[in-house]
């Protein structure tokens, strides 16, 4: 987990980044933000808020890790804090250059250097980079000597932030570590973090959480059907039996999960053999055993709904025993669903 210091004062710059096919330009200031010390707590939690996750990235480049230029310019502001002006001015114009969408939103860019954070464990610094594009209008009434006069005005909802990440300054050989959120869509989805930033998943507890998942899911939905004769209650069950594995666990052994989950010998071996298959096909690889990132299930649980659709009049929904719920055709040939309950809700 994360936390910055709030106890500590931030220095902070803000830019307005335009979109750039649009020829909307940049408006980049020449000083320091300064805030009154009254609104600090206000900003920190405005910067703070969005990331309540372990999912964590690295910055990268293909080539050469230094040739991001978000990643230099942030390492500079890390080895001098006094180069954050001429720092976010850079990494303005980064955001700038890459936003060429017609769905891109112009907005304000919040640049900020954090003396102290703590991530898992460790102090360091920290630097964010927050862009707020969406303005909320807010009515205001404002007493005079005989009742209120009525007013409109516009700027950032501290309730919600649209693009943002947080950078610590820990494991800088690999990009050091961050945090991200994007609430873009469409085309503008993306940017952020793949041509703006630069960033790929960190490999950690939850990555390994996170895409083991992702490979049962994809195993139970995709590859039984294709190798064994298996219905819609079947899978079901081997849904709900995987996600509860990791709920109940603390670490995954690839081994006791087979036999716990999976438990038969031909299933086990499809598996496996899938297994192989999936980490070719996403350019990944994971490990048969590590602690079980309970953020991640969390996170990921929600996709497992083992819903079985009937038509456009009926779904059921499997949340265990197996065994209560059957299935069959009868003597006119139409297919029924049996179910067995002990109390009704």
């Amino acid at each position: 987990m994360h936390a910055l210091n709030t106890d500590e004062t931030f220095d902070l710059v803000i830019h307005r980044v335009g979109n750039s096919t649009a020829d909307e330009g940049t408006h980049l200031s020449k000083t320091l933000t300064f805030y009154p010390p009254e609104m600090a707590e206000t900003l920190y939690d405005y910067f703070q808020k969005p990331f309540r996750t372990e999912e964590y990235f690295h910055f990268f480049d293909e080539e050469n890790l230094d040739e991001n230029e978000v990643y230099s310019a942030v390492k500079r502001i890390f080895e001098d804090p006094a180069q954050l002006l001429q720092n976010s001015v850079k990494i303005a114009q980064k955001l700038y250059s890459v936003s060429g969408s017609s769905k891109t939103v112009g907005g304000e860019l919040f640049v900020v250097y954090f003396p102290d954070s703590l991530i898992e464990g460790e102090n360091a610094a920290a630097v964010g980079i927050f862009k707020s594009e969406i303005k909320e209008r807010i009515l205001k009434a404002i007493p005079n000597q005989n009742n209120y006069d009525l007013s409109l005005d516009a700027g950032i909802p501290l309730s919600k932030m649209d693009k943002g990440c947080l950078i610590f300054n820990i494991e800088s050989d690999e990009g050091f570590v961050l945090c991200s959120v994007d609430k873009g869509k469409g085309d503008d989805f993306g940017i952020w973090a793949d041509e703006f930033l630069g960033i790929k998943q960190r490999e950690d507890e939850f990555f390994d959480t996170e895409n083991t998942l992702s490979l049962c899911k994809s195993f139970v939905m995709d590859q039984m059907p294709e190798e064994f004769e298996v219905n819609r209650v079947d899978q079901a069950d081997l849904l709900n039996r995987s996600v509860n594995f990791f709920k109940e666990s603390d670490t995954f052994e690839i081994e006791d999960f087979a036999d716990k989950v999976l438990a038969q010998e031909e299933l086990k071996q499809s598996f496996n053999n899938y297994k192989n298959k999936f980490e070719e096909v996403y350019d990944i690889e994971l490990n048969d055993h590590f602690d079980i990132s309970k953020n991640a299930v969390k996170k990921h649980a929600r996709f497992f709904k083992s819903i079985i659709k009937l038509d456009k009049n009926f779904h059921i929904y499997v949340h265990g025993n197996r065994s209560m719920i059957e299935q069959g055709v009868d003597d006119e040939g139409k297919k029924y669903y049996k179910l067995y309950y002990d109390a009704e809700n």
